[in-house]
């Protein structure tokens, strides 16, 4: 796995006091504060979508690749794929959703229970792309009710593959990449647009420029988004994107450096997608590398792809998916036109607070009640205190973590993952490893 760089992060706050190893022997190994719930080994469902990398999970996991493959792992309680309690024995047993639901003031504390309901707010992912996820948009609050509820009036059932609303949430979310993770996230401004569109011709290209360069602003945005959209449907599709990026790859090929990476771009995602529109809207949108340890926020609304890469996502518990192109999955242009914000704006970095020593602390803060992140790279002899309270999904990335809190002692490996409820109490690290910490702030 490439290392997480967390400590090439300049900005710093206090580090929380470390424990003393006396301290650290004093943590009881008995059941838990309010006689609660323990600290819970996670087995985790692997999603094996066609853009997934055949070998990164199962590196992480210490699997076997089979060649097929993996796309994300999830560690949650969201119903479309819970993870499961892992049993004495070693095996899957009861899920995390039906824990929650039955004993969230064990599980999730009176503050989260109160504030979302028997559920977990956000679900924890680490994602491994070769390829391009499908271009894309997360509704947000009000659209995921309205959408949720008017599929169901029309009958689809839960899991249908016409569904665009899986689940009446909105779906912010954040992604630390673990390895250089590129992307594409927010409108470019008009005028950004139009210099990329300089020597370009075709009638595809031509209505972008057109629906620009009458209305420099967000309404023009949205117009020219709408134009590349709804190509899909129309007979001469596939001429059209054909005539554009053949324009883009002769001018890629002419060495224009000002647009080399938009060109590209446009190329890569034309050859992975052959006919899509959805290559061409890339030149609407930024390009975004994100170098290891460093994080990008996707508020609800942003229209985006992430290209390659591997990393760790966090987001509201949603399976919310608007599509409107670069995939094999169901596409619903119309809500995602619906759903979407056009204002032209660079993709949002969330606050990064870094800490620590040795063992350095970063935690990663969207402007989102349901989630946030924390990566602790811990070395021998310096324990760090992570989330105190609330509901917490911790992964180890690399070595050997030990996680002790009032519940008792918990020895996390690469690859594997647990559940520490709020009944557990405070939570501090021991330790030779990467780990990573979701949590409700």
């Amino acid at each position: 796995m490439d290392a997480l760089t967390a400590r090439s992060h300049p900005r710093t706050v206090p580090a929380p006091a470390p424990l003393s190893a006396a301290r650290l022997r004093a943590v009881p190994t008995a059941t838990g504060r309010r006689g609660g719930m323990p600290v819970l080994h996670l087995d985790n469902p692997v999603r094996a979508y066609d853009w997934g990398s055949p070998t990164r999970i199962p590196d992480l996991l210490g699997r076997e690749p089979d060649g097929s493959p993996a796309a994300e792992l999830w560690l949650g309680a969201h119903p479309g794929a819970p993870s499961r309690l892992r049993t004495p024995g070693g095996g899957a047993g009861r899920s995390l959703e039906d824990l929650v639901g039955a004993e969230p003031h064990d599980a999730l504390g009176r503050r989260v229970a109160d504030r979302f309901g028997p559920r977990l707010p956000f679900l924890l992912k680490v994602l491994a792309a070769d390829r391009a996820l499908s271009l894309q948009v997360h509704p947000r609050p009000h659209l995921a009710r309205a959408g949720y509820h008017r599929e169901t009036r029309a009958g689809l059932p839960a899991g249908h593959a016409q569904r665009s609303f899986h689940d009446d949430q909105h779906k912010p979310e954040m992604i630390v990449a673990l390895s250089p993770f590129e992307a594409l996230a927010g409108f470019r401004s008009p005028r950004t647009v139009l210099r990329l569109l300089d020597g370009l011709d075709g009638a595809l290209l031509d209505a972008v420029r057109g629906a620009l360069a009458d209305r420099p602003s967000t309404a023009g945005v949205r117009a020219a988004t709408e134009a590349l959209v709804a190509a899909r449907t129309s007979p001469s599709t596939a001429a059209d994107v054909a005539a554009a990026v053949a324009a883009v790859a002769r001018r890629h090929e002419a060495g224009n450096a000002e647009t080399a990476r938009a060109d590209a771009t446009v190329l890569t995602l034309a050859e992975q997608h052959p006919g899509d529109p959805g290559a061409l809207v890339s030149l609407l949108l930024h390009r975004v590398t994100l170098e290891p340890g460093e994080a990008m926020y996707v508020p609800a609304g942003e229209v985006h792809a992430y290209l390659s890469g591997f990393g760790v996502e966090v987001m509201a518990a949603s399976d919310n998916v608007l599509r409107a192109g670069l995939t094999t999955k169901h596409v619903d242009a119309p809500a995602l036109l619906e759903c979407a914000s056009f204002a032209p704006r660079p993709p949002a970095r969330p606050a990064t607070l870094v800490s620590g020593g040795e063992s350095v602390v970063v935690t990663y803060r969207a402007p989102v009640e349901e989630f946030a992140l924390t990566f602790a790279d811990v070395v021998p002899g310096e324990p760090v205190a992570l989330a105190p309270d609330g509901p917490r999904v911790v992964l180890a990335l690399d070595g050997e973590a030990r996680l002790l809190t009032n519940a008792g002692r918990l020895l996390l490996r690469r690859g594997e993952s647990c559940f520490v409820p709020d009944a557990a109490g405070p939570l501090t690290v021991d330790g030779s490893a990467h780990v990573v910490c979701a949590w409700v702030p």
